[in-house]
């Protein structure tokens, strides 16, 4: 692992002290997370709320947190994906609560999550899952986050990009898997690479396919595939109303 991981997991390591033994507001209740897809039923969309990432730069800030969250639960989103970033992505945990005010959707804790102390973050401050990248832990981070997580009443959303993290998710107990075409190393795509990994993986597992998606085209491709749901970053943050172009996606996901 190098380059730009590592250089955000150093700043995670270094994040941690302030962290651990803060007083944290109580953790509202949970919501449900249901994204499985039943026979003739729709691709469900996730969509992402980031204000900046390394790959793309600065997106649109024309909306709030609140109204951009809002304004996806009106266009038929099924879930929330919060960035909670602040080196990389100029996101907080403030905007989980702030999303989490604005609509009923199930929210999810992006973050590059290393210690259990950022689940008790995530829970506090809303979340109903939390991110778990296979490549920023290592064998034995893994399955200890997983069951940390449900311990705290916290869906584990596990993200790996190929066939051997995703052994590595399965031994640990995941059963809601992200396959992410982008390389976090390299930024680069490779949606054939991450049709092929998730393909492979067990039909009783929840299956999501990350990044790469930005057209009803490309969600259509994806809605033909074992995917329950996808989800879809950028291409909604660079719209000032992302409104119009999330109906034509959900559309497409039908």
């Amino acid at each position: 692992m190098t380059g730009l991981l590592e250089r955000i997991l150093a700043t995670k390591r270094d994040e941690l002290s302030g962290m651990r033994g803060s007083a944290l507001p109580a953790p509202p209740a949970r919501r449900a997370v249901e994204l499985r897809r039943g026979p003739g039923t729709p691709l469900r969309l996730i969509t992402e709320i980031k204000l900046r990432s390394p790959s793309a730069g600065a997106l649109s800030t024309v909306l709030g947190v609140p109204e951009r969250a809002s304004a996806y639960a009106r266009a038929g989103a099924a879930m929330l994906s919060v960035l909670c970033d602040r080196s990389y992505f100029d996101g907080s945990y403030a905007h989980l609560q702030q999303a989490r005010d604005a609509c009923s959707l199930p929210i999810l804790c992006k973050e590059f999550v290393i210690d259990p102390c950022q689940l008790d973050w995530a829970r506090a401050f809303g979340a109903d899952a939390v991110l778990l990248i296979v490549r920023c832990l290592t064998e034995a981070q893994l399955p200890v986050l997983v069951a940390a997580a449900r311990e705290r009443e916290l869906e584990p959303f596990v993200e790996v990009t190929n066939e051997s993290e995703a052994a590595r998710a399965l031994a640990a107990g995941a059963t809601l898997i992200g396959v992410n075409a982008r390389d976090l190393d390299t930024l680069q795509m490779d949606s054939a690479r991450a049709a092929k990994v998730l393909a492979e993986l067990p039909s009783t597992l929840t299956r999501v396919q990350l990044s790469g998606i930005a057209t009803p085209e490309a969600v259509r491709d994806v809605a033909r595939g074992p995917a329950d749901a996808a989800l879809i970053g950028e291409a909604l943050m660079r719209q000032a109303d992302p409104g119009p172009l999330l109906r034509q996606l959900v559309e497409a996901a039908r």
